[in-house]
Order: C-alpha cells, then sequence, then structure tokens
C-alpha cells in the first residue's frame, strides 16, 4: 500500500512541477468538497479536463495557467504554448474539435506594446492551426514587481460523443508515444541565462488535436487511456496512468525516441529526458491488437513521425513504471522538486 503523501505546511515549487507533490495538493486541497459529476468527470479525476454529460454526448472543459520563462524561447512563445496546451488538454479527454478558448491576460505595468502585439499575433495563428478561435477573456495589469511581465490563463470547451480517461489500462496494454521526448523543457532550459547554452534544440509546441483524431480513427475503441506528459514529463505521465489504471508499465528504454541533441543536453545537465516537460507529445494507451495501426496513423501525420510502442502493462507491482535498459531493469521514479521552473 502506498504511503499517503500530506502537503507541506507552506507551499513550494515542487507542488506545481506535475508530479506526485501536485497531485496530493489536489487530493488535499483543491478537490475536496466539490463531488462526482455525475456521469461524467469531475475534480477528484485530475484529468486532463472534465466531461460533462450533455444529452448523449459530452462537453469537456479544461483550464491553463501559462508563466513560461523565457515568453518568448525557441520554437515558440507564450502566446502559443498557452493555446496549444488547452486543445491538447480537451484532445487528451476524446475532444480533438475545440468549438473556442478564452484567454485572460495580466500584464506587469511597463509592459511592452511591440511584444504584446507579437504574442496575440502568435495566440491567432495558433488557434488557426487548431481550427478554433479565442471567444472572451479578461485582462489585469499589476504594478511593476508585483508580476514577473506576463501571465496567461485559457479555458477550452469541445463536445465529443466518446470521452477517453487516462485510467483505462489493463496488463497486456501497450504504451505508444507519439514523437521525440524532452524537446520542450531543455530547449527552454538552454535559452536562460544562468545555464544557457549553444544549441539547436527548439520546442515542440503545437497543436495535437488533429494528431489524435487520426489515432482515435485508426485505433477507436482500443484506445483507451491519454496523457500528455508535460510538467513531470514522460515519466510522471506514465506514473499517473500506471497508478490511476491498477498496472504496472514496463518501459523498453531503447524504444523511447530521444533527439541526439536532447540526449547530449541531459547528460550534460544531468537531468534524464524522461522527466523532462513535453508540449507537442502525447501518451497513449492501446489494446494491443490496434497498436500497430495506431503507429501507422501517428507516422503519418507531421507530427507523429517519430510515433513509437515504448512499453507494455503488466499485473504486477501495480503503480510502478519499470524502465527495461536491455541490460537489466530499474524503477523509473518521479522528479520529487522542479527539475525546471516555469517552463509551461
Amino acid at each position: 500500500m502506498t504511503e499517503r503523501r500530506l502537503v507541506d505546511e507552506r507551499i513550494s515549487l515542487k507542488h506545481g512541477a506535475g508530479g506526485g507533490a501536485m497531485r496530493a495538493l489536489i487530493e488535499q486541497i483543491f478537490a475536496p468538497g466539490f463531488g462526482e459529476v455525475a456521469g461524467g468527470v469531475g475534480l477528484s479525476a485530475m484529468d486532463d479536463g472534465a466531461a460533462l454529460p450533455i444529452g448523449d454526448r459530452w462537453l469537456v472543459v479544461t483550464t491553463d495557467a501559462h508563466v513560461v520563462q523565457p515568453i518568448f524561447f525557441p520554437g515558440g512563445d507564450i502566446g502559443r504554448l498557452a493555446v496549444c496546451g488547452t486543445v491538447n488538454d480537451l484532445a487528451m479527454m476524446g475532444a480533438t474539435e475545440p468549438l473556442a478558448l478564452t484567454c485572460a491576460a495580466i500584464l506587469e505595468d511597463g509592459f511592452p506594446r511591440c511584444e504584446l502585439e507579437r504574442i496575440w499575433a502568435s495566440i491567432r495563428a495558433a488557434c488557426a492551426e487548431a481550427g478554433t478561435t479565442i471567444v472572451t477573456g479578461d485582462t489585469k495589469v499589476m504594478r511593476r514587481g508585483e508580476l514577473d511581465r506576463i501571465a496567461l490563463t485559457t479555458t477550452g470547451v469541445a463536445l465529443t460523443s466518446r470521452v477517453v480517461t487516462d485510467r483505462g489500462l489493463r496488463p497486456g496494454d501497450r504504451v505508444i508515444v507519439t514523437g521525440t521526448v524532452g524537446d520542450h523543457g531543455l530547449a527552454i532550459l538552454a535559452t536562460r541565462g544562468e545555464l544557457a547554452f549553444d544549441t539547436t534544440l527548439v520546442s515542440d509546441v503545437a497543436p495535437l488535436n488533429g494528431l489524435v483524431r487520426g489515432a482515435l480513427a485508426a485505433g477507436g475503441a482500443g484506445v483507451v487511456a491519454m496523457k500528455d506528459p508535460t510538467r513531470g514529463g514522460l515519466s510522471s505521465a506514465l506514473h499517473e496512468m500506471a497508478g490511476k489504471s491498477g498496472v504496472a508499465i514496463v518501459v523498453d528504454e531503447r524504444a523511447v525516441p530521444v533527439r541526439d541533441e536532447v540526449r547530449a543536453a541531459g547528460e550534460l545537465l544531468g537531468i534524464d529526458p524522461l522527466l523532462v516537460a513535453n508540449e507537442g507529445k502525447a501518451v497513449l494507451g492501446v489494446r494491443a491488437d490496434v497498436a500497430d495501426r495506431v503507429v501507422d496513423a501517428l507516422r503519418a501525420h507531421p507530427l507523429g513521425r517519430a510515433a513509437a510502442i515504448v512499453g507494455e502493462c503488466i499485473a504486477e507491482r501495480p503503480g510502478s513504471v519499470i524502465v527495461d535498459t536491455g541490460f537489466g531493469r530499474r524503477l523509473l521514479g518521479e522528479a520529487e522538486g522542479e527539475l525546471l521552473p516555469r517552463i509551461c
């Protein structure tokens, strides 16, 4: 039986890192008292969004806050990140046709107009890629020093005929990642003054709804769980899926796609790419008989060319993530603290 993690008396960076500490914070502080959603998915499920039954369909709702630093980074910016993160959370619930998004902007006094225009141009472009739009929002301005430049909060809504949660795995299922891991987090880190180094790393931030739509069409009911490996990386996503489903996941380390530049940067900094955030990748749990078909569909899409089957679910040691290195096996842990603060 897993020992219950208690939230500390003071909230720290680890509580926003996407791992066990953050899940404990949600379970003990945010979720209690709100009850379940009849026939749907609510806050207590701690999934990528909520699903509310509407007739014979579901309304999927998700919300996210974005405080990335720096706000402009190789491959994107805070605006693109806000749109893609919200669209991707909807897609992870099976809702690949976003109806609309909202966006609230909190700005620091003195924020340059030219940078704000650049961010909003990026938001418009990302919405066009995802086939959606911003329909409402809010604006606040704070005094200098009360905020680090800008924060964005986005909410997305979509309808779907089938909700896919992150807890549908059973022994024998296969685990697929849609592409290389660790790109976003290490691209962000490479731009920061205290650790900056020359690299060709670029964030993978992208809207995944079209990619996921193809996977769902290919795998049908055989696609049983989905998660986007953002904060905490692939490791946290797999731990959450395994724990909720009551299985263990054995990961073939040699099958996990990692760019050479990411691997080299990770070795230089002593950071495991499996623990690093992604903003344009998804983790899919599928029945064994549809796994190859789903991978083929993913690889046919520009964002899924490096998709691979990386693991299998087993009954032993439920909740564990086990890495098969080819020479032996080891347990994959979650990062306790925030490896890379303010990456999304």
